[in-house]
């Protein structure tokens, strides 16, 4: 075995060329500026979209469960690790979101992987977005039911696939709301429709549109009005809600199999009693500021406006995920190393993540962020991208 992964030699390579971009250790909380190597950086880089995860009342929340109920549950949900606590999030998860009840699992990956695994069976189908995340993707390889890909956001390929489709099994339709690198946005409203045209059920991934679209950041699916239409409706708390873990909120007949057959709900230990404090303290704070939720499209339209100034190519987005083209895995590796050079964080997305052709720098951006910050980032961002001939 190992003679046959010494062979994975990526790695090593890119550390010798001196842009190896990963596991950049931070130094401090997970603010707009981070302390990296005794080093000041911008951070562009994070999933923190309200800026919650240094908020006082939120780290008070989280001291307060352990002094309560410990470090950990020591156990799973389904025996031992059901805190009074786990229940009574649940509840407002599920009134937050507009659905009868909600599921929290460990992280938000085993959502997902829980979840479409086990939903459908043999014979059914899921149908799925080329650009959901690897969770999803995970999730439909460990199910029984076959898969079907359609094209990313294209609704001719959905309806051509569930035309395909034996209209007597079981059918799921499985998107990401916001699509975690290129920032785009599912067109949740055709998808509904498509969905009840051909009887088919639909599961909408909220992990970044959650504290960014919808009612006091409800998400896309509230954005659309479709909250109804869509039968499971997943979040993680490692965004927005400054914390770890996910949920699955949907019907209490979905609800109740899927805590007695979603494997990694049942055999995964409960998510702590911090981490489950702390996003009850950040789900009263997006209620009640919604200026931060201003505050963040704010930055992000300026931003978005700024990187179409300069010339860079930024996809379809519309949110405060944005990517910056690259389409050259080397290129995207040393960009990011000059950028972090001149104080500026980003995250590299390169092969095979994604393919050669389509790599790219993440920026993206937090409520805590000002136009100044992004300021001084659009100006190191075009030095950086001119010198690599990204940009003219």
């Amino acid at each position: 075995m190992q003679e046959k992964l010494s062979k994975y030699d990526a790695p090593q390579k890119a550390k010798a060329l001196g842009v190896y971009p990963y596991f950049r250790k931070i130094e401090s909380d997970q603010d707009t500026e981070v302390l990296i190597n005794g080093k000041k950086v911008l951070m562009f880089g994070s999933n923190s979209y309200l800026g919650l995860t240094n908020h006082p009342k939120i780290k008070e929340a989280a001291i307060a469960a352990i002094r309560k109920y410990g470090t950990g549950c020591a156990g799973s949900r389904f025996l031992n690790g059901t805190l009074d606590i786990h229940e009574e999030l649940e509840h407002r998860l599920a009134k937050f979101v507009g659905k009868e009840e909600a599921i929290i699992y460990s992280t938000g990956f085993q959502v997902n992987l829980g979840v479409v695994s086990c939903v459908t069976g043999r014979g059914d189908y899921i149908l799925w977005d080329e650009l959901d995340h690897a969770s999803i993707i995970e999730g439909r390889r460990l199910s029984f039911s076959t898969p079907v890909k359609y094209r990313h956001n294209d609704m001719q390929s959905l309806e051509d696939q569930l035309r395909n489709c034996n209209p007597d099994k079981v059918k799921l339709i499985v998107t990401d709301g916001v699509f975690s690198m290129e920032g785009d946005v599912a067109n949740l409203p055709e998808i509904v429709r498509l969905a009840k045209q051909y009887n088919a059920a639909v599961m909408v991934d909220e992990a970044h549109g959650i504290g960014v679209f919808g009612r006091d950041g409800r998400g896309t699916c509230d954005h659309f009005g479709v909250t109804d239409d869509v039968d499971l409706i997943m979040g993680t708390f490692s965004k927005s809600f400054a914390s770890l873990g996910g949920f699955i909120a949907t019907d209490k007949v979905t609800a109740n199999y899927l805590r007695h057959n979603s494997r990694s709900y049942i055999f995964s230990a409960s998510i702590t009693p911090a981490s489950t404090a702390a996003v009850g303290a950040a789900l009263d704070i997006m209620e009640s500021e919604p200026e931060r939720i201003a505050n963040l499209w704010d930055v992000t339209n300026y931003a978005l406006e700024g990187f179409r100034r300069i010339g860079c190519e930024i996809g379809n987005t519309c949110t405060p995920i944005i990517p910056l083209f690259i389409r050259d895995n080397e290129k995207t590796f040393r960009v990011t190393r000059d950028l972090f050079d001149e104080g500026i964080f980003v995250n590299p997305v390169v092969s095979p993540a994604v393919a050669p052709k389509d790599t790219l720098i993440r920026f993206s951006l937090m409520a805590t962020h000002t136009r100044a910050q992004v300021d001084v980032a659009l100006e190191k961002i075009e030095k950086c991208f001119k010198h690599l001939d990204i940009i003219k």
